[in-house]
């Protein structure tokens, strides 16, 4: 290639090639560069000359972004936001893109397999015959039915509204948790607005389903771990932080609540460099299933986020408006979520 016009930063990926990002980018003239600068840590030495960057799971906050003198787009791979600084980029003039209709039905699937899989007991009764048993009484929990058994949503955006057409549909009676969503349209959809309380104590299954904010960090404690009903599953199909793993260690031994799915633990291991499992008892439980962050999966959804992440940077690098700008209402503390 001659002398780039632009170039673009890919902070880190975990992605086999970047040939979507480049067949996309080569041919405005932009120099397509990969990082694998997965803390975030240097990156602003390291793509200082930036005129875009794509953003995996780099954290980059204020610090990076006023030493990037030229970057004109940080587009995001996904939904959610939170490992950037919004509020620096809008101050510096950096426009910020994301993937809003991104893994809406992978992880709408993901959790509510997870879900189905520890109400109906799965993994416990496949120990359980492996171990040489045979009866239905493994520690007198029993499988739950699902017609008019109540599905807690905890965040009621779009991910989360996927989640709710589907298992009403198995018979569940379905309520919500979110003060950004009206009461009017979650009853339009089917399902009921409670207060966080109510849904807690109220629900079979508790799904979280927002994104990590300051307001979300942990919302999910000792306390309300303790609110819960004894046969209830929870599941977090969104970030791990969202829930205190050492609380919930102990909700899971001392048998507050029945079993919980996680797709990522606390301390988010893909944004770690190092990693020991050890570390969390959580992976020692057999009823806490845990995925290595994965909801947003399938061969579709990769091919679909790279796309547009790269279609997002070569629409400002040429001037015209992005196609999926973040706007204030993607950034609803609850009502929005993703990978």
């Amino acid at each position: 290639m001659s002398d780039p016009k632009f170039k673009v930063y890919i902070t880190d990926y975990d992605y086999p090639d970047l040939e979507i990002e480049k067949a996309v980018l080569e041919p405005i003239g932009a120099e397509v560069i990969g990082l694998q600068c997965k803390s975030g840590e240097g990156l602003a030495e390291l793509a200082g000359d930036a005129d875009a960057l794509l953003q995996q799971y780099a954290k980059i906050p204020r610090s990076t972004i006023t030493q990037l003198k030229q970057c004109k787009v940080i587009c995001r791979y996904g939904i959610g936001v939170d490992i950037l600084d919004v509020e620096a980029c809008r101050d510096f003039g950096i426009q910020v893109t994301n993937v809003p209709d991104y893994c809406l039905d992978e992880v709408a699937d993901h959790s509510i397999s997870m879900a189905l899989s520890l109400a109906r007991r799965l993994p416990a009764y496949n120990d359980f015959t492996h171990q040489g048993n045979w009866h239905w009484n493994m520690d007198g929990i029993l499988p739950i039915r699902f017609r008019d058994s109540v599905w807690g949503l905890v965040g009621y955006g779009r991910i989360a509204q996927n989640i709710a057409h589907k298992v009403q549909s198995l018979g569940f009676k379905v309520v919500a948790y979110d003060p950004h969503v009206s009461r009017s349209f979650m009853k339009s959809t089917g399902v009921e607005k409670v207060d966080l309380n109510s849904l807690l104590q109220t629900s079979d299954i508790v799904n979280l389903m927002c994104p990590h904010t300051p307001e979300t960090d942990r919302m999910i404690g000792e306390n309300e771990l303790r609110m819960m009903k004894k046969s209830a599953v929870i599941i977090n199909g969104a970030r791990g932080k969202l829930i205190d793993n050492r609380a919930l260690y102990v909700a899971l031994t001392e048998k507050w609540i029945a079993s919980a799915g996680l797709d990522d633990p606390e301390e988010e291991p893909a944004k770690l460099t190092h990693w020991d499992p050890v570390q969390n008892p959580l992976f020692s439980l057999p009823n806490c299933i845990i995925t290595p962050h994965v909801a947003y999966v399938s061969s579709d959804a990769f091919n679909e986020c790279r796309r547009i992440a790269a279609e997002n940077a070569r629409e400002v690098l040429l001037g015209n408006p992005p196609l999926n700008p973040l706007t204030q209402h993607s950034q609803s503390p609850l009502s929005r979520s993703g990978s």
